[in-house]
């Protein structure tokens, strides 16, 4: 008598993005960088206030970012008005300006007691790294979108190094000038990362009349 053949039953793991909203990260709003900010000031929280202020004028990709020295952005006594950074992923240099409220910010943060003898920006509490890793850094950005009542799915590390490109954009169009802040190697890069399509461009057409 032949065996009844049974169905397989395989076990399935539920996907690792179910209930996650994967893709590209938002850019904040600019209503969404003050209300982080303020809090953060009145929070009195020197590194993170700095880190915040850094990581927008810098537009840094994480990793470079928490990798920051003192001596990128600190010499002669003094913060400088724009740094210069070597992109860990590309190796070439990206320049990046520093605005009045994030030297103060600077300013003070490098001159606090937490400071003393070190040599990155953003030095680790805890005892196996000698910088803030971008785990962390994530978990800190975290913590900023949750405290203004975002939804952290959606924002990430990359949202810091968009937003202010975004605003740049949407005020200028000019797309080179954001290749440029970005240090992309190629347009594309730049086209892709900003989500600009055929709506923006035809926008863009139908507000020239010749």
């Amino acid at each position: 008598m032949p065996s009844e053949t049974l169905p397989i039953v395989v076990s399935r793991r539920p996907a690792w993005n179910k209930g996650r909203i994967v893709g590209q990260k938002r850019p904040l709003a600019p209503k969404h960088v003050w209300s982080i900010r303020v809090r953060l000031e009145m929070a009195d929280n020197k590194r993170d206030l700095t880190l915040f202020k850094t990581a927008i004028d810098s537009k840094l990709r994480g990793c470079d970012l928490v990798s920051l020295k003192v001596r990128d952005v600190f010499a002669a006594g003094q913060v400088k008005d724009r740094a210069s950074v070597t992109q860990s992923k590309t190796g070439k240099p990206v320049r990046c300006e520093i605005t009045e409220t994030t030297r103060h910010s600077l300013e003070k943060w490098i001159a606090d007691t937490e400071m003393i003898g070190s040599e990155f920006l953003w030095p680790s509490r805890l005892h196996a790294s000698s910088h803030l890793s971008t785990r962390q850094y994530a978990r800190i950005m975290r913590e900023w979108v949750n405290c203004i009542g975002l939804e952290s799915s959606a924002y990430g590390t990359h949202s810091m190094r968009r937003t202010k490109v975004a605003q740049i954009y949407k005020k200028t169009v000019n797309l080179r000038a954001v290749q440029l802040l970005l240090g992309h190697t190629k347009m594309d890069s730049t086209v892709r990362y900003l989500g600009v399509d055929l709506d923006d461009a035809l926008a863009l057409s139908e507000g020239v009349d010749l």
